[in-house]
């Protein structure tokens, strides 16, 4: 089974400002609601263009 990868990512202060306090709203961690985005941009994208 492989391991989970490691991503590091710079983001600006009040990116991450929004991001904290969108991810408390969502009852996530930082790392869960990043992860929930980008699930969601894949999925709109295969909805819109077919699968990856």
């Amino acid at each position: 089974m492989e391991k989970d990868k490691h991503l590091g990512l710079r983001i600006d202060s009040e990116t991450h400002d929004k991001l904290k306090k969108l991810s408390e709203y969502d009852g996530r961690s930082i790392n869960g609601e990043v992860l929930y985005l980008i699930r969601q941009a894949i999925k709109d994208y295969e909805k819109k263009n077919g699968k990856l």
